[in-house]
């Protein structure tokens, strides 16, 4: 049986590695280059991702009435729909109100409001199987994904960031 290394010795040392992490030094932004940056790339409202959300159920909703002239079929786009957009309203609400404190305060309080989301949306989908009936699984299930994946779409109206190279260098 043959005993060879994967690596070769060098790129089992770490010489290599330190050798390239002194050429790229890290160079921490000063208070005003921070806020020139935060000043070319504005953040995206999770408002404005829920009212896409939002508009995309309505549509939703509208399809699956048009097409197929049920209004049970609406109610449950309709209900797949509010699966979708109500837990991420909660999620939305909890991570804007202000939190203060650290970073490990801030990550913990994502948690928690992430979870709080999650469990609001397995909540409202066993309570559609006792709540809507008749409930259709497809109408339901399609307007909830369309829902999640409309966030993408608040992407489109966002202004492009204008990234400006320099040539200058720190001292």
């Amino acid at each position: 049986m043959h005993n060879a290394a994967p690596f070769p010795p060098s790129d089992r040392s770490g010489k290599d590695w330190e050798a390239d992490a002194s050429d790229d030094a890290f160079e921490p932004l000063s208070r005003t280059e921070a806020e020139a940056l935060r000043a070319r790339l504005p953040m995206l409202s999770p408002w404005r991702v829920i009212a896409v959300q939002t508009v995309a159920g309505i549509v939703c909703v509208v399809l699956a009435w048009v097409l197929t002239g049920r209004s049970a079929t609406a109610v449950s786009a309709l209900w797949g729909a509010a699966t979708a957009v109500l837990p991420q309203a909660l999620l939305a609400r909890g991570v804007t109100r202000g939190v203060r404190g650290n970073a490990v305060t801030a990550a913990f309080g994502f948690l928690v409001w992430e979870l709080a989301k999650i469990g609001l949306a397995v909540a409202m989908l066993a309570a559609a199987a006792k709540w809507v009936t008749p409930l259709s699984w497809p109408a339901l299930l399609v307007s909830m994904a369309v829902c999640m994946k409309a966030s993408w779409l608040a992407l489109l109206g966002q202004r492009a960031p204008v990234i400006r190279r320099t040539n200058a260098t720190r001292v």
